[in-house]
């Protein structure tokens, strides 16, 4: 949101009162209290008819100080409120002087000048980020004067924080507009717009930067970021109201700041192994039915591609009739039978639901006769015909609805549904009342929150903790506790499949750790060539679901080569499942994404800094899908020896490569000093990841480590490896046999352990227990 018109002219009919000075601090043992008029105040003659701001600063944890700035503390506070993880009785320590006040968190330190006022955030000794002049402050779009009530719906809270030169903004949601975020105006407001809008489905008021500190702004309502945009030197962030409350957050890596937010908004539940296999739906205005349905499961099972989910789009409902969970008896008689079947098959069901209820919904009147729909002010129920005839909207606000809510799919879980696809979600009216009171401009983007949160909890409650998974479209800050997110309604080409990627990479550096997209896109079909390199891409993601909307994603449908695509990389994520598990139960843990943008697993390393084609799969693999119809793979290898996972060629890091490649080859590199865990298993996502469980040892140059869980999240191998001068030093502890593989090492002499030459791999078989290997090198 704008104020300015250039540097010097505050726009017709605005006016910004910005802190002058630091007039009077209050320190107590938990918070600084800051009085910050707008004037100078030089006698009592200047303590009469100004704006005068309320400053509060805490500090929450470590290396994070939180900032709140009021202009009237007597507006009524109206829920919803993000849920943060924030500690009780938190001690603050502050240094005070004439010149200054400075609260300390660890290294991360705010100062603030009291005579000229302005807030300068450090790292140590660095400065990171800082406001003056008139960057903090309240403004109104209709100012007449303080003697008039300038309030009603234009007066707001700015602050402007400074970018360093070369300094860029990542984040902000999953965003489809350019990767870098500098000299983009981004509003924070959850709308239903596809992937090639400026629109988004997931907005989260937070951002980071390459100098390894990040924002996070505490309003769930509509956040506007002028991001290099109205000055290009600042971030600019502004609020509807009478007060702002803002985060920022310490590194001083990118990791460590989603590790920090993460701490605040919530850990990413660790989905089960299982949702890491092959999805295949329906897809959305197909039609099928139980003949149908279990043609393509069993085509799926006839061509050697493991599937590990069915999922049943909008029209296992009956036309008009979304949502009331009713099977369409016409064509699914025996439902409960039916996903017997497919259990039979080793496969688990996803149905999709969402949290409208159209006019002829069985459900409609029951919602409406108990107010469990959303309301207009007149007392009715809120109803548009936009997506079905007639819809409302489920009021989570009110927990009977909730329960009522749960109820329904609960007796889709009683007959065998293992998950559900929570779709939309964003298309929440403003003009309506929540049954607890909430504030309706704030629960548009919060709506999204409850939504998920009412079927996630549900899922626990009934498969058990660490088997809920939903398939979810919009979200909110603390989603990522409510996994998985895909990308939303892609274009079935290429631009589709890049903005896909885009808009995740920026979603997860916005704390959601798993993500998915559809492949081969959603709106029309695509062509063979763009849904075998999609086919690579998607099953080389986090999740992966073959969806569209009006024809099947079958890959037969696209040609024996797409079988053989899909076969392939659906085989090859199954072997990869050691070393994806282990990435998936870390980033539960830590909040660091499964699926990581270049620039935050290399910090520094300014040719990373703009890449959104390419990311690394976990904390080891690097990834280019190939987003052209020439077969041309174009991809950075940052410093280092690589190996392509796929063939074992080397290559030196530090360099920018062109290759072709086969439709059964993607860009697929290891790092050096990565020991990459190999499963027995090709044909199934769940097994037991531990036995017979081989270790490949990549480029050792210094050390390297890696741990096994098991399908049941229990620690199953460690394995640590050093080299010093001519020697590899090996220790691994497990009870379960294992192989190393040590690629592209001839090995002389190895004591401790029976072992034989592969090519240019040496091989250490048969391990048992706790061993220490030791492996003389060839001169």
């Amino acid at each position: 949101m704008k104020f300015n018109d250039g540097c010097w002219v505050i726009k017709e009919g605005c006016e910004i009162f910005s802190p002058k000075e630091l007039y009077e601090a209050q320190v107590k043992e938990e918070e600084v209290r800051i009085m910050a008029p707008s004037v100078r105040i030089n006698g009592p003659g200047d303590t009469l008819g100004f704006v005068n701001l309320t400053v509060k600063i805490t500090v929450p944890m470590e290396e994070v100080i939180r900032v709140q700035a009021f202009h009237h503390l007597g507006v009524k506070k109206k829920a919803p409120e993000f849920e943060l993880n924030i500690p009780k009785n938190t001690k603050i320590h502050v240094n005070e002087n004439e010149e200054y006040l400075e609260v300390v968190s660890k290294t991360l330190r705010l100062v603030i000048t009291k005579k000229n006022w302005s807030m300068a955030y450090y790292r140590g000794e660095e400065k990171l980020t800082e406001s003056k002049d008139r960057d903090l402050g309240y403004a109104i779009t209709n100012w007449k004067g303080l003697a008039h009530d300038n309030q009603s719906n234009v007066a707001y809270m700015r602050q402007q924080l400074s970018l360093g030169v070369g300094e860029l903004v990542y984040g902000l949601g999953e965003r489809f507009s350019p990767y870098v975020k500098n000299g983009q105006e981004v509003e924070i407001w959850n709308e239903d717009g596809g992937t090639s809008t400026q629109l988004s489905y997931k907005n989260i008021p937070f951002y980071m930067t390459n100098s390894g500190y990040g924002v996070f702004v505490n309003h769930p309502d509509k956040v506007s970021f002028e991001v290099a945009s109205e000055f290009v030197g600042k971030v600019s962030f502004t609020v509807p109201g009478e007060s702002l409350d803002y985060f920022v957050i310490n590194g001083p890596t990118m990791k460590e700041v989603l590790v920090r937010y993460t701490d605040l908004t919530g850990k990413p539940s660790l989905p089960a192994p299982w949702t890491f296999g092959l999805w295949l739906s329906t897809s959305f205005t197909t039609s099928y039915d139980e003949e149908s349905v279990l043609k393509l499961i069993d085509g799926m099972k006839e061509r050697d591609i493991p599937l590990q989910v069915f999922h049943f789009d909008c029209c296992w409902m009956k036309l008009l009739h979304w949502t009331d969970f009713c099977w369409d008896s016409k064509t699914f008689p025996d439902p409960k039978g039916l996903i017997g079947k497919i259990h039979d098959r080793g496969i688990k069901v996803c149905v999709w639901i969402n949290s409208y209820i159209a006019q002829e919904s069985a459900l409609f009147e029951e919602g409406m006769e108990h107010g469990y729909l959303l309301t207009r002010k007149d007392g009715g129920v809120w109803q548009w015909d936009m997506w079905q005839p007639g819809l409302a909207i489920v009021d989570f606000t009110n927990p009977e609805a909730c329960k009522w809510y749960q109820s329904k799919l609960k007796d889709l879980l009683d007959i065998g549904v293992d998950c559900f696809k929570t779709d939309f979600g964003e298309r929440i009216p403003t003009e309506v009342v929540y049954h607890d009171g909430s504030d309706a401009e704030k629960m548009h983007n919060y709506y999204t929150y409850l939504y998920n949160k009412t079927v996630f909890e549900l899922l626990e409650q009934e498969k058990g903790k660490g088997e809920a998974v939903l398939f979810a479209r919009s979200a909110t800050v603390g989603g990522q506790k409510f996994p998985v997110h895909w990308g939303g309604d892609c274009w079935s080409d290429y631009s589709g499949m890049e903005q896909s990627l885009r808009g995740g990479l920026s979603l997860t550096m916005s704390g959601f750790g798993y993500w998915s997209h559809d492949i081969g896109g959603f709106e029309s079909t695509s062509t063979p060539d763009v849904y075998k390199r999609w086919a690579a891409f998607g099953l080389m993601s986090s999740h992966s679901r073959l969806h569209g909307s009006g024809s099947y994603r079958v890959p037969w449908l696209y040609g024996e080569e797409a079988v053989d695509t899909v076969r392939f990389f659906t085989k090859l994520k199954a072997k990869l499942m050691p070393y994806i598990y282990r990435n998936a139960v870390e980033t539960s843990q830590s909040g660091i994404p499964m699926m990581r943008s270049m620039v935050m697993e290399f910090m520094g390393d300014r040719n990373c800094e703009y890449l959104d084609k390419q990311y690394m799969f976990g904390d080891n693999l690097l990834v280019a899908p190939i987003c052209n119809d020439k077969s041309l793979a174009q991809y950075y290898l940052p410093d280092g020896d690589w190996t392509n996972l796929l063939t074992g060629e080397k290559k030196q890091g530090g360099c920018w490569y062109k290759e072709t490649c086969g439709y059964l080859d993607v860009p697929l590199y290891v790092r050096e000093n990565s020991i990459i865990a190999i499963g027995k298993n090709d044909d199934k996502t769940v097994y037991d990841y531990a036995q017979d469980v081989e270790l490949r040892i990549y480029e050792l140059k210094t050390k390297a480590s890696t741990v096994v869980y098991d399908e049941h999240t229990k620690l199953a191998i460690s394995m640590e490896a050093e080299k010093k001068e001519n020697e590899i030093h090996i220790a691994i502890n497990t009870q379960k046999a294992c192989t190393i593989r040590l690629m592209n090492r001839r090995i002389q002499n190895i004591i401790g352990a029976k072992s034989v030459i592969d090519g240019n791999d040496t091989v250490i078989s048969e391990i048992t227990n706790a061993i220490k290997v030791k492996i003389d090198l060839e001169s």
